[in-house]
C-alpha cells in the first residue's frame, strides 16, 4: 500500500476527491437500490394479486366449460374451440423502472367481447353456455399474458438489484477503506516531514 503511495500534497488533495466522489457514488448506489427494492415488492405484490385472480378465473372457466359441455355436448365445444380464428398475437415495448428496461407486453387478437364471440365465430354460430366459457378463457389468457410481463419485470429487477448491490459493497468494504487508509498514509508521511523540517530549522537557528 505504502509503495503506491506519493507522499505530496497534491496526491493528498487528489485522494481527498476521490473520497468524496466515492462516498457521493456510494450514496446515489445506496438509494437506487432502496428505490429498487421498493419497486420489486410493489411489482411482487401486484403480481401476486393477479395470481390470486388468475386462479379464480381459471377455476370459473372451467366451470363454464362443464356446463357448456352439459348443455351443448363435448363435442360441440370442442368444435368450437377448433373454429378459432382469432390468433393471439403480443407486441412487446420495453418501458422504464428506475433505469430498468423491462418488457410490457401488449396482445392482440384476444378477441372482441362484444359482438364478435372470442372464438371469432360470432354469437349466432354457437351457444351462449359457450360463447360464455370461451369469453372466460379469453380473459384468462389475458391474465397470463399480463403475468408473464410481471414475472419478466420481477427478474431483471432482482437482476439489478444484485448488480447494484455489489457495486455498493465493493465501494463500502474495499474502495473506500483503501482510499482513506492511503489518505492516512500521506497524511502520516506529510506530517512527518513538517516535523522533520520544523527540527530542521530550529538546529539552524541553533548553529546560527
Amino acid at each position: 500500500m505504502q509503495q503506491d503511495v506519493k507522499p505530496t500534497r497534491s496526491e493528498l488533495i487528489e485522494l481527498k476527491k476521490k473520497i468524496d466522489l466515492a462516498k457521493k457514488g456510494h450514496k446515489l448506489l445506496k438509494m437506487k437500490r432502496d428505490g429498487l427494492i421498493s419497486e420489486f415488492f410493489r411489482v411482487l405484490k401486484d403480481a401476486k394479486n393477479l395470481r390470486t385472480e388468475i386462479v379464480e378465473v381459471y377455476n370459473n372457466a372451467r366451470h363454464l366449460e362443464a356446463i357448456a359441455e352439459c348443455v351443448d355436448g363435448k363435442i360441440a365445444v370442442e368444435s368450437a374451440a377448433m373454429a378459432l380464428k382469432n390468433i393471439p398475437r403480443v407486441s412487446i415495448r420495453p418501458i422504464n423502472i428506475m433505469g430498468v428496461s423491462v418488457p410490457h407486453v401488449l396482445s392482440t387478437g384476444e378477441g372482441n367481447v362484444g359482438t364478435v364471440s372470442p372464438l371469432g365465430t360470432g354469437v349466432i354460430g354457437t351457444s351462449t353456455s359457450i360463447e360464455d366459457a370461451a369469453r372466460a378463457y379469453t380473459n384468462l389468457l389475458r391474465l397470463i399474458i399480463k403475468a408473464a410481463q410481471y414475472e419478466t419485470a420481477l427478474r431483471r429487477l432482482i437482476d439489478e438489484i444484485d448488480k447494484v448491490k455489489r457495486r455498493v459493497n465493493a465501494l463500502e468494504f474495499r474502495v473506500i477503506p483503501e482510499l482513506t487508509e492511503k489518505e492516512a498514509i500521506v497524511r502520516m508521511h506529510l506530517e512527518e516531514l513538517e516535523r522533520e523540517n520544523i527540527f530542521r530549522l530550529k538546529m539552524m537557528k541553533g548553529e546560527s
